[in-house]
Formats: C-alpha cells, structure tokens, sequence
C-alpha cells in the first residue's frame, strides 16, 4: 500500500481510512503517518532544509524555554528519560528547528509532547516535517502567540455537544465553564497529555487519515460520558468539582477499544464542523473583532492534503505500442485517405523540375516526397538512381526529344500505379 501512495489515496481511500480505524501495524506506524500527514512530499520538496535550520544557531529567547521543557515530555519513556540522552536532543533540534522555520510563530509548550510522540517512531527530520504539517494543515493557528483558533474551536465544541449530549451542555452553561478549561490541553496536545498510550495511537491514526473532527469526537465521547447522565452530574455540584470530573476521567471511557468504537460511530463530520465553524467565526467578529492570526484554512485529513500538495512525481510521457505512419488510415475508418497536399505538390514541383532539365527518371515515391515536403525543400536529389532496369543505359541528353512521348506515357503510367499503390 505505501509503495503505490497515490493509487490507494486516489481510487481506495475508503480502504485506508478502515485500516487506520483499525489500528496500524506498529512496524508501518511512522511510515505511515509521514504518507498520511505529508510530511514524506514535504521532505522530498525540501531537501537539505532541516540540516540547514539544524545548523544554524536559533534565537536564544526560545532555546532557554525549549531546554526547560525537555524533561517534561514522557519523563519515563526510554527515549527521554536520561538528560542530554538522544531522545532530548532530537526534540531540542526538532523544536529549535520549528522556531526558525517559522519564527512568527516561535515556540508554544503543546508542540513538545507533539514532536516527542512523532520521535518515538521516526527520525528527527521526519518527525520535524510531520510537525509542519499538523502545525500548518491540520491544526493551523492553534499554537499563535494569542491563541485564537483554540479558542474557536472550543466554541465550536461547545455548540456540537449541544446536539452529542443536551446533558453535559446544559450543565457546563449552568455552571459557565468555559471550554478553554478543559479542552485546552485536549486539543493542542492531541490527547498526547489524557489518554492511555495505546488510545493515543489508535487516535493519532485516526487523526492523521481523517483529520481534525478526530479530535471533536474524542472530546465530545469524553464530555458526553463523563457528564452526559443525571447520575454522574450528582458528584458535580460545582465548577470545581466539575473540572475534576473532566481531569480525573474514568479509565474505562479511555479504555482502547470503547473510546475508538464510539468515535467511530460519533455522527461529527467536516460539514457541520465547517459550518460552525463560519457561525462562530461571525460572532468573533461582532463581538471581537477580526482574527490577528491570519493563519491558513485547515484541510481535514491525508486526501484534503495530498490534493492540496500532489506528490511531485515527474509526469510519464505517453509511448504507443502501436506506431502508424502519419498518413495511414486508423484502424476501423472508412474510405481512402489521400495524400496530403504538400505532399502532391511537392511531387508536381519535382516532376517539372526533372522535365526541365531533361532527366527521364521516374517521380519521386511518397516516402521521398514526405522527407522534401518535411524538409521545407521541393528539390528532388542529386543522385537518385533510375528505378527502371530497361532505362539503366539511357541515351544522351540530344536524343531526349525523340523518346519524349514515349517517356510521358511512362511517367503517367508510373504516377498512376504509385498512387494506386498508395491508395
């Protein structure tokens, strides 16, 4: 599947968004998220780009907070549980790289846990192409100096629990809650923070095929069982209680195979999120102002992606297995073709050309008559032998008038047989 991309991602796109629902194979899993993502065209249209972002010094404001948050991100996973180990210092050049490839952008804390998931199964320049592209394409604005998007979407958020659990909704209004206190870290972190490790790779596949609505459906199951009951609102009299609720998740919510099997079945698609997505955006605007982040439109997931970024493979030039003469007939056509005209008259210019200078030769074939015609030139050549055996030993030029008819009634016989052999 991943040695013919473009062919699965044109015709069965289906078929791969069932294998990632399924799980990938632990051993493609870093391929695969670099063809779904498009972080493997993005190298392929960059290269040398991270050695050189990799060698350049980085501005200092963002390399003291880079090396502070190192120790942060999976303290006990193999990779980054040593200071100054290999995996610290490949999140220290991913980070310090993103900072210099975008420097309007710098560097935001939620980008950390980001790059250490994409360096437990890939390379360092590849996990730093992979988080371009969730930066840029699948989550575009979320880490800006002011945070707008996040903000946004967590409105969004809130206007589809709405119709996901009426419940929840209407308890977080009464409590007035705003979404950014719990689904900050949910969204920015990709769940990196909340779920278990094996939920966090089922979403992240999910994520990387079909884009950012993976993330509304796992807050909105996450909100939907956690507050979505009569029963569960009994411990959450307050807004304290409340967000304790939505910290401190029942691990069976977060259990692999539940909180995938009802994100699946989560009716959210990109429409209806779009679609919020404009009426949020007009309240913004009444109430706010316009967005300070221009940042750019968010393509949901690796088909969005690969249209708006075709791989850039050279184009295959069309070779026929089957080569016809420019003036030969196709197959199945009706009636005779004739000649081109350049051609004939080519043939006539030739003709009266040798019947000037008295050459007695037969006209020229259709062959040569092609070659002069493509040639630009109406000469006949110099040294064409005659085709005749009976005139191999022709007379002088004096005895040329007396065997003129003669030569005429050849020369039309042999024009009339060349183009009955034509036709």
């Amino acid at each position: 599947m991943l040695n013919n991309w473009d062919k699965w991602m044109a015709k069965k796109h289906k078929k791969i968004r069932l294998r990632c629902q399924k799980g990938i194979p632990p051993s493609l899993r870093g391929r695969a998220w670099q063809y779904l993502s498009g972080g493997k065209v993005k190298l392929q249209q960059n290269p040398g780009k991270f050695d050189e972002l990799d060698m350049s010094p980085g501005d200092p404001k963002w390399l003291d907070v880079i090396e502070r948050d190192l120790h942060r991100q999976f303290p006990f996973h193999e990779m980054f549980v040593s200071r100054g180990g290999h995996g610290q210092q490949d999140l220290f050049r991913v980070l310090k790289a993103y900072t210099l490839y975008r420097p309007e952008e710098g560097y935001c804390q939620a980008q950390a846990p980001i790059a250490a998931v994409l360096l437990m199964h890939m390379p360092a320049e590849q996990a730093f192409w992979c988080l371009v592209q969730i930066c840029e394409k699948y989550l575009p604005g979320y880490y800006s100096e002011k945070l707008e998007a996040i903000q946004l979407d967590g409105e969004i958020l809130f206007s589809l629990l709405q119709k996901v659990s009426p419940v929840a909704h209407k308890h977080l209004s009464q409590q007035k809650i705003d979404p950014l206190l719990y689904m900050t870290e949910w969204f920015m972190c990709a769940f990196a923070r909340t779920l278990p490790w094996s939920s966090v790779l089922r979403v992240w596949d999910m994520f990387f095929c079909e884009g950012v609505k993976i993330i509304f459906r796992v807050g909105l199951v996450l909100l939907k069982h956690a507050l979505g009951s009569p029963e569960k609102l009994k411990a959450c009299q307050g807004q304290y209680e409340t967000i304790e609720q939505l910290r401190s998740l029942s691990p069976k919510i977060m259990q692999e195979a539940f909180l995938v099997q009802e994100v699946v079945e989560l009716p959210v698609t990109e429409r209806q999120i779009e679609r919020e997505h404009l009426i949020q955006l007009r309240r913004w605007q009444e109430t706010r102002g316009e967005l300070q982040c221009n940042s750019p439109p968010r393509l949901h997931g690796a088909k969005a992606i690969l249209e708006a970024e075709p791989c850039p493979w050279p184009t295959l030039q069309p070779s026929p297995s089957i080569r016809l003469p420019p003036d030969a007939p196709l197959p199945g056509s009706k009636g005779k073709v004739k000649p081109p005209k350049q051609i004939q008259k080519a043939q006539k210019e030739q003709q009266k050309q040798a019947k000037a200078r008295g050459q007695l030769d037969e006209p020229p074939t259709l062959s040569q008559a092609k070659a002069v015609a493509a040639a630009g030139d109406a000469r006949p050549p110099q040294d064409m032998p005659p085709k005749d055996p009976d005139h191999q030993d022709s007379a002088p030029q004096d005895s040329a008038p007396q065997d003129l008819a003669h030569h005429r009634s050849r020369e039309s016989l042999t024009s009339q047989e060349s183009e009955d052999t034509y036709l």
